[in-house]
């Protein structure tokens, strides 16, 4: 009625102990997640540098760039060439975007156990939930 099964099943070649293809650890698959979790805040941060001066940006930039370097084995990251063709400027968007690219950042850093990406991460969460904060009318 059936009829037989002429070649391996996949399942079990998945299961057994060839190794045709090359394999990643644990620990090479977080980095390469963390590097891009950093690329992506990376790419944001420049963004909102391209909004308007801000020394805190750029040195943010300077120190998520050195991150990613080192986690894709010294390879510098492309970084984003923001034209001003945005007619409307969206900080508010862009601080959410990056708390939140951040978040997921110090997510993956703490899982490695990489102490320099998740206080960087947590300082860049602050600066950005500062960022979305209303400010007084006193102080602006």
């Amino acid at each position: 009625m059936y009829e037989p099964i002429r070649s391996k099943s996949v399942h079990s070649t998945m299961a057994g102990t060839t190794t045709d293809f090359p394999g990643r650890s644990r620990d090479e698959e977080l980095d390469i997640q963390l590097a891009g979790h950093l690329a992506a805040l990376l790419a944001v941060t420049d963004e909102l540098r391209a909004l308007g001066p801000d020394t805190g940006l750029d040195a943010a930039a300077e120190r998520l760039a050195e991150q990613v370097a080192r986690l894709r084995g010294g390879q510098a990251p492309t970084r984003l060439q923001v034209a001003a063709a945005r007619t409307e400027p969206r900080p508010a968007a862009l601080h959410r975007r990056a708390h939140t690219l951040a978040a997921r950042a110090l997510v993956v850093a703490a899982s490695r156990a990489d102490t320099a990406v998740a206080i960087l991460t947590a300082e860049r969460m602050d600066a950005h939930s500062a960022a979305l904060e209303p400010r007084p009318l006193a102080s602006r």
